[in-house]
């Protein structure tokens, strides 16, 4: 089998320095007066085009790369074309509902982006462990210790917060969030999670054939059929932003989303346990909110992350170094024995 080259944490530092510019632009789109339409963005408004620039950029990228072939395929007369299969098409609807998760959870005034961080990474950790006891991996002391850590500093931020008193909406998203990452993690522990390259294209282009268009169909579905708020807003991130000023911004969001995707996929179908991955993923993405809420903070006058918040950023920082050094101190003793 191909092996991967390039070091898991170098990948895992590159997705950390990705976060930092999707989040912020996000987030300042979401507080920021745009252009001429003369009031910041919601949410939902954003989704359409970031969604569908993500979905032309990841399928120029399977062309371009030729990572398609690695796709299961089907024939069309003389044509050949990726599929998916059943599982890589079940794991495609749970990234459709992280595409739709991870923008919102962005967007609530009087959320911290730390604080949902920690929440929405956090409980997928709590999920980490599960899976890798139904799949039967073993979960070594060093990656309970850095689950313990990153569960403190989550326990830690929620008392300093006084609860989890969310917007309505901000609760169905985390919720949305952790399904579609128990959906993910299952199916990549049942047919990819190995640590090959060819098993990573395969999975990633079956998976990604079918994830951005089921979420930009469903949220079309929505802003056709639903009434109310939320589904105005997703009219209006359909018809209204595509000749704005601010479709640029929301493109680059777009285009980060790709990138984070495919480097995500990366270290998470690492062949070590979920329970060691999973955290390192989670600890990244955390980290890189950390970095652009102080961002935020220091030029367009957001709160500063506070002190819990920062003392759990800390534990993660901790964690991710108790998994860098962890399997460097196992070695020793299975050369010994």
């Amino acid at each position: 089998m191909t092996k991967r080259r390039i070091p898991l944490l170098a990948v895992t530092l590159v997705y950390l320095v990705m976060w930092v510019p999707y989040i912020s632009l996000t987030r300042y789109l979401a507080i920021a007066s745009q252009g001429s339409i003369g009031r910041p963005l919601g949410g939902l408004e954003i989704l359409p085009v970031s969604l569908t620039v993500s979905l032309v950029v990841t399928y120029l990228f399977f062309a371009a790369s030729g990572w398609w072939r690695a796709a299961h395929q089907v024939k069309i007369g003389r044509l050949s074309l990726p599929r998916p299969t059943r599982w890589t098409l079940l794991a495609g609807a749970g990234a459709a509902l992280l595409m739709i998760a991870v923008p919102l959870s962005y967007t609530f005034a009087g959320v911290s982006i730390p604080f949902v961080q920690l929440l929405m990474r956090g409980d997928v950790l709590l999920i980490a462990p599960v899976i890798d006891l139904m799949t039967r991996r073993k979960v070594r002391w060093f990656s309970w210790i850095a689950l313990a850590l990153v569960a403190v500093g989550l326990i830690v931020t929620i008392r300093q917060r006084g609860g989890l008193s969310l917007p309505p909406l901000c609760i169905a998203v985390i919720g949305l969030y952790i399904l579609g990452y128990f959906i993910r993690l299952g199916i990549m522990s049942r047919i990819a999670k190995s640590g090959d390259l060819q098993a990573l294209k395969q999975y990633y282009v079956e998976e990604q054939l079918v994830a951005a268009p089921i979420a930009v169909v469903a949220l079309g579905v929505i802003a056709v059929f639903a009434a109310g708020k939320q589904a105005m807003q997703l009219q209006f991130g359909f018809t209204g932003l595509w000749h704005n000023g601010v479709t640029g911004l929301i493109a680059v969001i777009g285009a980060l989303v790709f990138i984070q995707g495919l480097l995500a996929t990366t270290i998470l179908l690492d062949e070590r346990e979920n329970t060691y991955c999973v955290p390192l993923e989670r600890s990244a993405s955390v980290l890189g909110g950390t970095f652009a809420a102080y961002l935020l903070a220091s030029f367009f006058h957001m709160p500063f992350p506070t002190s819990a918040e920062l003392f759990g950023a800390i534990l993660l920082i901790v964690a991710v170094a108790i998994l860098s050094l962890g399997p460097l101190l196992t070695r020793p003793r299975k050369a010994a024995s």
